[in-house]
């Protein structure tokens, strides 16, 4: 009989503390996604600062004159208008052809009014611009008016 009397534990043993204290928490997987995030989001940051410093930013301004040619949108994901003005020194010489992009549709329906006609337009120079969804050339006319001759 007295094989079957309880003996009364002695209180806490080692796996009764580890139970109670708090499972601590695991850092790599933050780490992971801190990395993760910094791997699309500066270069996400740089693109975009770099594409208003661009359009922000003018290298040239200035004015050409001529005949437009051609205005057309242009793009598969980023409409564009692009155009060709055709600048001749002299009647009968060889035209030289000035190509331009247009980002104000205002703008766009003032030159392509005006086609057939002498005209002269005043254009921004952008240099360094990332993609071609802001226009194919590196001018962007931002004016137009007609020549009377």
């Amino acid at each position: 009989m007295a094989d079957d009397i309880e003996v009364p534990g002695r209180g806490y043993d080692t796996e009764d503390v580890r139970a109670q204290e708090p499972v601590p928490k695991r850092r790599g997987r933050r780490w992971g996604l801190i990395a993760l995030g910094s791997l699309l989001f500066v270069p996400a940051l740089l693109f975009a600062l770099w594409t208003w410093v661009t359009l922000g930013y003018t290298y040239s301004k200035g004015e050409r004159s001529g005949f437009v040619q051609k205005i057309s949108q242009k793009g598969w994901l980023c409409k564009t208008w692009e155009g060709e003005l055709a600048m001749a020194n002299m009647p009968g010489a060889m035209p030289e052809i000035f190509h331009f992009s247009v980002r104000d549709d205002k703008v766009a329906a003032e030159i392509d009014r005006t086609i057939g006609n002498r005209v002269s337009l005043s254009y921004e120079q952008h240099r360094g611009v990332p993609t071609s969804c802001f226009g194919e050339t590196q001018y962007f006319v931002k004016g137009v008016r007609q020549v009377v001759p």
